[in-house]
């Protein structure tokens, strides 16, 4: 629950109770955190008759705004929003009971800068609860939650407070009095029985969506008192332990509350509270469900053991370090367990930042060997293995990752450490740490920017914040010029210095040495690093023979192992380091390949000078992420001559570290079952995990492989040659041969196929005639993509459905369905989803709307003639009348005594269900009633405005629609356009103001007509 976490920062703590007798707190040993999760489970499933549901993996199920799952409710979603497949299990659940695991860390519910520093915030925690889908409601999910908390855990009633919502006016929401009776029905005395406002006691799943009122139980850790002034202050002594939440409510885009065709219960207490208060702790880390850690970890470290102290007792910040280890050890277990691995972007970034966070906690404060992290792995899964009994069968593999991340951070650490002792050492007094060197750490170490923050913080330092900014923005130029296609073209050497280049005999780089990878033991790729020489600088446009510290300048270096864009690859990022200088790193930011030479962009912390002896290291996700798409491109294009015929020619591509982009000639669009077809023969290549060869071969040799693929460029000569399956040599041989992917190709290629993992094709569409473009993604993007198209074909046909359903709707419930509609539409069109799906659902959806728009003219037209009629009825005979109509809001009517200019003036103040029913209202009118003027005006739904519409007679000079309905809006602050017959526009508002504007516009009217 979102509320049981949340850092009340805005309320003052009254701190702790004094000159009240204390009760001793009531330990209960027996209870560990087993038997209470097991009872609480056993309570709900055996005397409720709760089915238990597993709990959900960490990764959010087709929920692409959460990194994690951070509430028990997240799987429960679509049974919430209603887009739960029918045809599925979960569309028959009513009551539900479980304990999910949950990570806050990241996003908008973020502990991990928490975590550590008190003794109750968490990354990874257990969220126990029970759910009610159109079950039980208030009164039964109070009285079970008390019995429960009182009888079968024993908790001391006089220890329990419960708070419930006390109404918001802004809102129009009354206060759950409800709740409020049905505690006091229960014993709960009335002064334990609190209310709070919409901060403290209004759930909301999101911005938009299902909410309502919560009633929270809190545990008072003292007793003996009256400590009511205490909940909700933020204090340690009296916390909240669970959270009831009922789901009546619908948040609607226009922040309106709606209710609920279906009412919820939606519960949550964390297992690590409840399991303090079982076992009469004030610390979440002094219970059995982190002593076993804490104890593992002391048998490691060179420090004394876990004191339990905060703040400034706690002396070398030990015992914070104890609490981060242990909290992040879990979350680390149990992510990786789920399959999220520690990496370079959304939830697998923030589960490496937690690693690198816990890693140096580990290291330097509790000066705990390499290997710590690892090593706990087994507390962890005894802990947790009863709830998660996934984790038994995975610890060999947690421990394998938590290690090689470890192993790795530990030497960018070291790096790390040096360049900040060098940099403060050459600071002297200056307080501001330089810019470029957290950045360089940053980017080229992996350093999170708050571990900098972390390890000045102790010599009084902060770093330069604007000039972070200041580089991030560079960092984001560079990379906008590489997908304009300009790659920074002013590091590009010109035709001067290539000449000056050859005629001084600097050889060509030798780039052999970005082929030399593979697969090590672990079956994971490495890249080794390279040595080489500079033999050349280029600076300013002309080339130099040394560059001064902070300069930008291309390097020319005599052998590279990066890989410089071209072939429609990305180039490669990475770092070197200069001999003698081993602390201090020169960040590669582009490289590229201009006559023979490999140009290394780099910004250079120190000097550097030619004959410099230099180490070079690839960034290797980046490099890996490329070579994954690289050689899914190659089998996309195989996939497309197989489906569509040896006419198929590629016209482009451009392969990056995120997505991979293929232009090919073809006469029109492909289907989406061509689509299906595609991305299941490159399923069966990636699931065969083939080979991928490669060959150097003279370029007339290869031009004579059958079937071999080039685009029209230049090859080198010899040229390399890339198969899928088929070793090169045997496709020389004069036989005869399956059919393989076989080109022309100087990129970097995985070595088999399986490592792609997955292919899912989210664009595709004709840039000109006869030639699309295929855009893809890989690997877990792919994976995301799926799960989010199945999400929204599951609402697509929830929404299918409620259309068929509706055999006869009202115009508000068919603009409704359409509104629906049109959002579900720019949700289809705006996610990341397999494009099949996406012309699938684009062509239901175009079918609602179609069938939904004649409905609401066929509707709008007849309710217009019927606002008409009724206005035809009651005008009276050559009057100038303001009137209204029946209707359900409240109306303002006016009327011009007779004898007046014949001129008659109509004005609908009114709540329509269209703003379109307003000038067809308007032209019906006018059509039934020649000769006459007619303004209506109508409120407008949700943003509180007013639409107006007005027609005059064509043969009434004096008086022009345009003028009038601009006059009328103009008084109003708001404008109108239109005609001399016809016109409309918007405006707003009080009661009083559009009173008082009703008669000005009759009096307006009038005046220009008697002026006729």
């Amino acid at each position: 629950m979102a509320a049981l976490w949340r850092t009340r920062g805005a309320r003052r703590w009254l701190g702790p109770a004094v000159a009240v007798p204390v009760l001793a707190a009531r330990t209960r040993s027996d209870f560990t955190a087993r038997r209470a999760r097991r009872t609480f489970v056993d309570f709900f499933r055996a005397r409720h008759q709760h089915r238990v549901v597993p709990s959900s993996p960490l990764r959010p199920r087709g929920d692409p705004s959460l990194l994690f799952v951070n509430a028990g409710m997240n799987q429960f979603k679509p049974l919430l929003l209603g887009t739960a497949d029918p045809r599925s299990e979960m569309a028959s659940y009513r009551r539900v009971v479980n304990s999910q695991k949950c990570v806050r860390a990241g996003g908008k519910h973020n502990d991990l800068e928490d975590v550590g520093r008190d003794v109750y915030h968490h990354t990874f925690f257990e969220m126990l609860g029970n759910w009610s889908f159109g079950d039980y409601f208030k009164e039964e999910a109070c009285s079970m939650a008390w019995r429960l908390l009182t009888e079968e855990y024993g908790i001391p009633a006089e220890r329990l407070y419960v708070s419930y919502f006390g109404g918001d006016a802004p809102s129009g929401l009354p206060a759950d009095l409800e709740t409020r009776e049905i505690w006091r029905g229960l014993g709960v005395a009335s002064g334990r029985v609190l209310p709070f406002g919409m901060r403290d006691n209004f759930w909301e799943m999101g911005d938009v969506g299902p909410c309502g009122p919560c009633t929270e139980i809190h545990y008072d850790h003292v007793g003996g008192r009256d400590a009511s002034p205490l909940v909700n202050a933020g204090g340690p002594d009296v916390v909240e332990i669970w959270n009831l939440v009922f789901m009546q409510y619908n948040r609607e885009t226009d922040r309106s509350l709606r209710p609920l065709p279906r009412r919820s219960v939606d519960t949550g207490m964390g297992l690590e509270r409840l399991v303090a208060v079982l076992q009469g702790q004030r610390s979440n880390y002094d219970t059995d469900l982190f002593a076993p850690l804490l104890s593992a970890m002391h048998q490691r470290c060179k420090v004394p053991p876990y004191g339990g102290r905060t703040g400034e007792r706690d002396a070398g910040r030990v015992d914070m370090a104890y609490r981060v280890v242990a909290d992040h050890v879990r979350t680390l277990c149990v992510g990786i367990g789920d399959g999220i691995y520690p990496g370079m972007s959304g939830a697998e970034l923030v589960l490496r930042r937690i690693l690198r966070r816990a890693v140096r906690f580990s290291s330097e404060l509790l000066r705990a060997p390499q290997g710590t992290l690892a090593a706990l792995v087994p507390a962890v899964v005894h802990v947790l293995g009863d709830a998660y009994p996934e984790l038994h069968g995975q610890a060999g593999r947690i421990a394998a990752v938590i290690n090689e991340n470890e192993e790795h951070f530990l030497s960018s650490l070291r790096h790390g450490r040096r360049v900040i002792d060098r940099t403060l050492h050459r600071m002297g007094d200056e307080t501001l740490f330089p810019a470029p060197v957290a950045w360089s750490l940053h980017r080229n170490l992996g350093f999170p920017l708050d571990l900098v923050d972390l390890m000045l913080e102790e010599t009084g330092r902060t770093v330069d914040r604007r000039g972070l900014e200041l580089l991030a923005a560079e960092q984001e130029e560079l990379r906008s010029q590489s997908q304009r296609g300009d790659g920074g073209a002013s590091g590009r050497v010109d035709v001067h210095c290539l000449a000056e280049l050859r005629d001084t005999g600097v050889p060509f780089t030798d780039d052999s040495p970005k082929y030399n990878y593979g697969l090590g033991a672990n079956g994971e790729y490495e890249f080794p690093s390279c040595r080489a020489e500079v033999v050349s600088l280029y600076c300013g446009q002309q080339l130099v023979e040394e560059v001064a510290p902070g300069q930008a300048c291309g390097v020319l270096l005599d052998r590279t192992c990066f890989y410089a864009e071209q072939g429609g690859q990305d180039h490669d990022l990475g770092y070197f380091l200069r001999e003698g200088l081993q602390d201090v790193l020169f960040p590669v930011e582009g490289v590229h390949s201009v006559g023979g030479y490999v140009l290394h962009q780099v910004s250079v912390p120190e000097g550097l000078r030619i004959g410099d002896q230099v180490e070079l290291y690839v960034d290797q996700t980046h490099r890996l992420s490329c070579m994954v798409k690289h050689t899914a491109t190659h089998v996309v294009n195989f996939a497309l001559k197989q489906l569509l015929g040896r006419d198929v020619e590629q016209r482009g591509s451009h392969v990056s570290a995120c997505r991979l982009r293929f232009d090919f000639s073809v006469k029109r669009s492909l289907t989406p079952a061509e689509l299906q077809q595609v991305e299941e023969l490159v399923s069966q290549t990636v699931r065969q995990d083939q080979a991928v060869h490669t060959a150097l071969l003279p370029l007339a040799v290869a031009r004579t492989i059958p079937g071999v693929r080039a685009v029209d460029e230049v090859y080198p000569d010899p040229v390399r040659v890339v198969s899928v399956a088929t070793p090169v040599s045997e496709l020389l041989r004069p036989q005869q041969m399956a059919p393989t992917s076989v080109e022309l190709c100087c990129g970097t290629h995985l070595l088999r196929t399986g490592a792609i993992g997955d292919l899912v094709i989210v664009s595709e569409k004709q840039l000109v005639r006869g030639i699309s473009r295929i855009v893809a993604v890989t690997g877990d993007d792919a994976r995301e993509a799926r799960e989010a198209g199945r999400v929204l074909e599951q609402e697509v046909d929830s929404l299918v459905a409620r259309v068929a359903a509706a055999l006869s709707p009202t115009l508000s419930e068919a603009l409704g369905l359409a509104k629906e509609a049109g959002q579900l539409t720019d949700a289809v069109e705006g996610r990341s989803i397999p494009q099949w799906q996406r012309r699938s659902l684009q062509a239901q959806l175009r079918g609602i709307q179609r069938a939904t728009n004649t409905t609401i003219r066929k509707m709008e037209v007849k309710e217009a003639a019927v606002l008409a009629q009724d206005l035809l009825k009651r005008r009276g005979s050559r009057t100038v009348v303001v009137d209204t109509v029946d209707t359900d809001s409240m109306s303002v009517r006016y009327g011009s005594e007779p004898g007046q200019v014949g001129v008659k003036v109509w004005f609908l103040l009114r709540l329509l269900s269209s703003p379109q029913v307003l000038m067809k209202t308007v032209n019906r009118y006018s059509d039934a009633s020649p000769g006459c003027c007619v303004m209506l005006l109508s409120h407008q739904h949700g943003s509180g405005g007013l639409l107006c519409a007005c027609q005059v007679p064509k043969d009434l000079a004096a008086l022009q629609a345009s003028d009038w309905a601009l006059a009328v809006c103009g008084r109003l602050g708001g404008n109108a356009g239109g005609s001399a017959t016809v016109a409309k526009g918007v405006a707003s508002g009080s009661a009083e103001a559009v009173t008082e504007t009703l008669r000005w516009a009759l009096d307006f009217a009038n005046t220009r007509a008697g002026r006729e």
